[in-house]
């Protein structure tokens, strides 16, 4: 049986699906005082292996989860730690388990890109989300296809609120504009994502934002084009 609180957790890397992963705006939830029952997550933050097992030993539960529903799989996950991972999986965390903004552990591993981490997820069963674009067969996937494991958000940034953020592609900073998991049974806004990749592949002029390439084969979907540190037009002819 999973438990939860009031309490968030806050220290070091954030839900890689969480629209500001710098700054949460309270929505409503009240956040209580008492940390107790977030001190496992705190431990697995600090890979504190022993005081992992003190505590489940003494009946805290492995699947506890924060005001995010984050657990503290999604912590270590996103921390890489993986011997905090391998315990915590003894002990019967879920791997699949979803916080608010419906990220798993495998999700958090693959955005900060702790491969260990992953390995050892799938390894136990961890699956990522099938993207509703997903295809069969190899000879399928898109030209533009890019690997999401070569996508670096370490030092991402927002450019555009919940929209837009900076990335690391192969060595070039990139825009990246992520689509949430909401999009995979919205039928609607699944056609609104390839309406606008159709798009991008057409345009191509010295004057408009060159589309690098797309991730459609797993979620969160994503389109990558060239970053362009001046901002965007409206910015410019505002200021």
């Amino acid at each position: 049986m999973e438990t939860k609180t009031a309490v968030r957790f806050m220290l070091q890397k954030q839900s890689s699906l969480a629209p500001e992963r710098d700054s949460f705006e309270s929505d409503g939830r009240e956040e209580g005082d008492d940390i107790d029952g977030v001190r496992l997550m705190y431990i697995a933050n600090e890979g504190d292996l022993d005081g992992i097992r003190e505590l489940l030993d003494s009946g805290i539960n492995v699947n506890f989860r924060d005001v995010d529903d984050r657990t503290a799989l999604h912590v270590a996950a996103c921390q890489g730690q993986t011997d905090v991972v391998s315990l915590l999986i003894q002990y019967g965390a879920t791997v699949d388990s979803k916080d608010r903004w419906r990220s798993t552990p495998l999700e958090d591993a693959i955005y900060y890109k702790n491969h260990e981490v992953i390995k050892l997820l799938e390894k136990h069963g961890a699956k990522p989300l099938m993207a509703p674009m997903h295809v069969k067969h190899a000879r399928e996937v898109p030209e533009y296809e890019i690997d999401p494991k070569e996508l670096d958000f370490t030092n991402s940034v927002y450019i555009t609120k919940g929209t837009f953020c900076i990335a690391s592609w192969r060595g070039t900073q990139v825009a990246v504009k992520k689509f949430g998991d909401e999009v995979i049974t919205d039928e609607t806004k699944v056609g609104a994502f390839r309406d606008e990749l159709a798009l991008f592949q057409k345009i191509r002029h010295p004057n408009v934002v060159q589309f690098l390439g797309a991730v459609t084969q797993s979620s969160p979907m994503m389109i990558v084009t060239e970053y362009l540190p001046k901002g965007d037009l409206r910015a410019y002819l505002k200021g």
